[in-house]
């Protein structure tokens, strides 16, 4: 019999080490990617749910108060974002200042439209959604998301 003067190999070389650690760390950052995608999906998701939730609350105040929302005293066009609305005058009054508040404390830059033809309401919600964007974009205009909701009162 004769051996083989050629030791046999036992274990796992560097090379295949490395070559192992290499297209593991090429798969995590893969899966880090994929995470910050996530984050941004789910930010954008909570601002819709924020000005759905919010288009609905203006839609049940101006049921409550029917007789003020057919004379158009809800009737507003994207005023400028701000949290320091007055909360004060007829019922309409108190109310739009309170969704404005609302609006912007709840979403970037949130401000709110409402529109009425006869007992149809169209209730905008516009907010900046630059952080919950996938793409980026240097075109700021692209960034804006509006909510619309149509309903009858």
């Amino acid at each position: 019999m004769t051996r083989s003067l050629l030791p046999r190999q036992n274990g796992a070389t560097l090379i295949e080490v490395l070559i192992t650690v290499v297209i593991l760390s090429i798969g995590l950052i893969g899966l880090a990617g994929l995470q910050s995608t996530s984050v941004q999906s789910n930010q954008s998701a909570y601002y819709r749910s924020q000005a759905t939730i919010l288009a609905y609350d203006l839609a049940d105040r101006m049921r409550a108060n029917r007789t003020q929302a057919l004379k158009d005293d809800y009737v507003i066009d994207f005023p400028t974002s701000a949290s320091n609305n007055g909360v004060t005058g007829s019922q309409a009054d108190k109310d739009l200042a309170q969704w404005l508040n609302n609006l912007a404390l709840n979403l970037p830059d949130g401000t709110g439209k409402v529109e009425r033809s006869d007992t149809l309401v169209t209730i905008s919600v516009r907010w900046d959604d630059n952080r919950g964007r996938i793409k980026a974009t240097d075109d700021e205009s692209t960034n804006t998301e509006i909510f619309v909701y149509r309903t009858e009162i």
